[in-house]
């Protein structure tokens, strides 16, 4: 195995330099740049509707509007991640939030379906840089154990309620204008991008005589395109069909070059991704869960969205509310409780708690009839899934990048949110799978579709749970 360390790569100060106000001040910007991306997404999918209609839109091009914002997202994270490590983690988010920013005001001012979508994809590539050197400026200030927890589990909360708040604010900005759904995130960002200079200090440079920086280009295109074309795949299948050409053809490209990659990784005298990084149970377990707990909380979501709206005939104001206290519930468990459990029983007791509370939660739904029993099964259950999710992404997230040198704190971030976002595309494809073959069945009925999917995402959640049982090691060890 080659040598994982990037002699060359800027050097992070070490956790315990920077004064606690310092470290407050990091947390506060990293957190707002996670705030930014949740909210970012919660605001467009209740724009959609609008959109269409001032555009002249059809269905399959609107969807881009979404898919191609998760598409660009999933398949540059790795990359993202890399250049963190190698060009500096601030320097890498300044320059993925000042793109961010310039891609939503533009967003919001096109006329046009094109542009409108490109503005989309841009942005998830800036996304998929900031993302993971936000996420690796936590892990190179906080030191790993409990003040890294603690730091984590604020930052997974910060999510929940960009989420929530966009999930809220999203039908009053489209009431208004769905322009504002872009120029508001833009203004947002702005002022992030104004902190960061205030709140994070550089990396250190190189020491002398580390030698010149190397990269991975082989590697690096080649990872991509894996993942293009496997978000690509699960995010068109529910459209095109699992047995489509299409479909069949770039989920057979996708793990041949993911092949070529790991070849050429062994061969690199400085690898992109260094493969030892999944010789830790922890870790690897880590990735994997994120991955099945994603896919079955999206997935849920997309079905649960279409239940409301399809069955109870809930408006999009109303869905917005409904739906609310489970985004409140992420925060206020990510915040104050994750951590705690974490530091008391262990990432393997706090993933699996969570994953079989999901499991039960999500598969409850599973009875639910044409009549509307929101308090009585909807709200306990949205209330259960939300102590579910505060607790498995950011314990997840603090078993992704535990035991990692500094140099390759990117990297690590980066396998951790590309392991959540391919996921959620994964479930969401697959349950969105799920209703269409049930609703094409002539004797099945439209709730016998959303039970199955509710079913369905109860299921992912099991197949996590599996994993925390049988992947990750019973205490903290990481490896």
């Amino acid at each position: 195995m080659t040598s994982t360390n990037d002699t060359a790569a800027p050097v992070a100060r070490p956790a315990d330099a920077a004064p606690t106000r310092r470290k407050g001040l990091v947390l506060l910007v990293t957190c707002a740049v996670f705030f930014l991306d949740a909210l970012d997404n919660s605001t467009v999918g209740v724009a959609l509707p609008s959109i269409r209609d001032d555009l002249s839109m059809g269905t399959a091009s609107l969807q881009w509007l979404v898919s191609g914002y998760t598409l660009a997202y999933g398949g540059f994270l790795l990359v993202g991640g890399r250049a963190a490590d190698i060009l500096g983690r601030r320097r890498v988010l300044l320059v993925g939030l000042t793109v961010f920013v310039g891609a939503s005001l533009l967003g919001g001012m096109m006329t046009e379906p094109g542009p409108l979508i490109a503005s989309r994809f841009i942005k998830g590539v800036a996304a998929a840089f900031t993302a993971p050197a936000a996420f690796s400026i936590i892990t190179t200030r906080f030191a790993e154990g409990r003040e890294r927890n603690r730091a984590l589990s604020i930052y997974g909360a910060t999510g929940g309620l960009g989420w929530c708040t966009g999930l809220v604010a999203s039908g009053l900005l489209t009431d208004v204008d769905w322009r504002l759904v872009f120029f508001v995130p833009g203004a947002v960002g702005l002022l992030v991008l104004a902190l960061v200079p205030l709140a994070v200090e550089p990396d250190e440079p190189a020491p002398a005589g580390a030698g010149r920086r190397s990269y991975d280009p082989g590697g690096a295109l080649v990872v991509t395109a894996a993942l293009l074309l496997f978000v690509t795949a699960v995010v068109r299948a529910p459209d095109t069909g699992w047995s489509a050409p299409s479909t069949l053809l770039a989920l057979a490209l996708a793990p041949l070059l993911v092949c070529v990659f790991v070849a050429i990784e062994r061969r690199h005298h400085a690898p992109m991704l260094a493969l030892d990084i999944f010789s830790s149970r922890t870790r690897s377990a880590s990735y994997l869960i994120a991955l099945t707990h994603a896919a079955a909380a999206l997935g849920w979501q997309f079905a649960v969205v279409l239940y409301l709206q399809e069955v109870l005939d809930y408006g999009p104001a109303r869905i917005a509310m409904a739906i609310l206290p489970l985004g409140v519930t992420v925060f206020l468990v990510a915040r104050f409780v994750t951590s705690r459990l974490v530091d008391a029983y262990g990432i393997r007791f706090v993933c699996a708690l969570g994953l079989v509370v999901q499991a039960v939660s999500v598969g409850l739904f599973a009875v639910l009839g044409e009549e509307d029993r929101y308090l009585t099964l909807v709200l306990p259950c949205l209330l259960a899934h939300g102590f579910a999710c505060g607790t498995v992404l950011s314990a997840a997230n603090i078993g992704g990048v535990s035991a990692v040198a500094d140099e390759r704190q990117g990297v690590a971030a980066g396998l951790s949110s590309s392991s959540y976002a391919v996921g959620a595309g994964l479930g969401t494809a697959v349950l969105a799978g799920v209703i269409a073959a049930t609703t094409g069945d002539a004797d099945a009925t439209p709730l016998a579709a959303f039970r199955n999917a509710f079913l369905g995402a109860s299921a992912l959640a099991v197949v996590g749970l599996g994993i925390a049982l049988l992947g990750l090691p019973r205490r903290d060890r990481t490896s």
